[in-house]
């Protein structure tokens, strides 16, 4: 039985560690990882910033990583890399962040994970693997329901002066942006996914709001119409979600899901406490 090991659960915009010692939990945040905007030397000097005050790196036995963009080789390649020069006595088990969801949701069982946070993706899972993958496009071709699709709904709904009054004024006195520099921000600064994804905020902030709700309806039956709506899995087995924006809007979920019949299992803003439990029983 291992007694140190990390669980990594990473988005594009944070990665939330766990240290398990001797039993204990000890939880660290640090920057998201992906190895899509970030280079194995910038992953290593990211992680042993984030870590080194409270991780003995050569005590750690296992850590097992999930993140996003790791259902591409290179970007695993590069991960391991990276993990491998800061731990380099411990065994590694690299994931996608849909496995993350899906062991700390369905456990062993069968379900559809789906993950609705800074980015989108969904898959079946058979207990064991996931088999079934809707197509991850990223943010500029797809992501729909993620934080960065309805954010970027905020931004046009703003530039367009779609918006109405009372709305604009709020948009105008919260952010104080020209749209030259919103078109900065996504067309010439790093991560601009993160970057569109910050303004779901407006969106929490003016719930109740016809156009508000129009957003974030029509966002979210995006993800349905597109990706559940053609995994056939979807009608035979629980569906789970994790994410802040699932999390955030589960009503509208939950909404949705009854239109749709199909039936939800867990929302959860993290899957952390649901894979310790996992990796508690396959540790032993």
């Amino acid at each position: 039985m291992r007694k140190n090991y990390l669980i990594a659960d990473s988005g594009a915009t944070k990665c939330e560690w766990t240290l398990i010692s001797n039993g204990k939990k000890t939880t660290i945040t640090t920057p998201g990882i992906s190895p899509y905007f970030l280079s194995t030397v910038q992953i290593i000097e990211l992680i042993q910033k984030g870590l080194s005050k409270k991780v003995n790196f050569t005590n750690i036995e296992a850590v097992y990583f999930y993140g996003t963009g790791l259902s591409n080789t290179a970007n695993v390649i590069a991960l391991k890399k990276a993990l491998k020069k800061v731990f380099n006595k411990a065994k590694l088990d690299i994931q996608t962040d849909l496995m993350a969801i899906a062991r700390a949701a369905c456990k062993n069982k069968k379900g559809v994970a789906c993950i609705l946070g800074t980015g989108a993706n969904t898959g079946y899972y058979n207990g064991k693997k996931i088999i079934k993958n809707s197509p991850g496009l990223g943010y500029v071709l797809g992501d729909e329901g993620s934080g960065a699709y309805l954010g970027k709904k905020v931004l046009q709904y703003y530039l367009y002066k779609t918006f109405d009054e009372e709305l604009m004024h709020a948009f105008e006195n919260k952010y104080a942006l020209t749209k030259d520099q919103i078109l900065d921000a996504i067309y010439k600064q790093a991560l601009p996914n993160r970057y569109m994804a910050s303004f779901t905020q407006f969106l929490v902030a003016h719930r109740g709001h016809y156009m508000i709700e129009n957003i974030i309806e029509d966002g979210l039956n995006d993800f349905f119409f597109t990706h559940l709506n053609k995994l056939n899995e979807s009608w035979l087995y629980p569906i789970h979600f994790v994410g802040s924006v699932a999390y955030g809007f589960r009503d509208v979920i939950k909404q949705l899901a009854t239109a749709y019949e199909l039936e939800i299992g867990d929302i959860v803003k993290s899957p952390t406490k649901g894979l310790i439990e996992y990796h508690q029983q396959h540790s032993k």
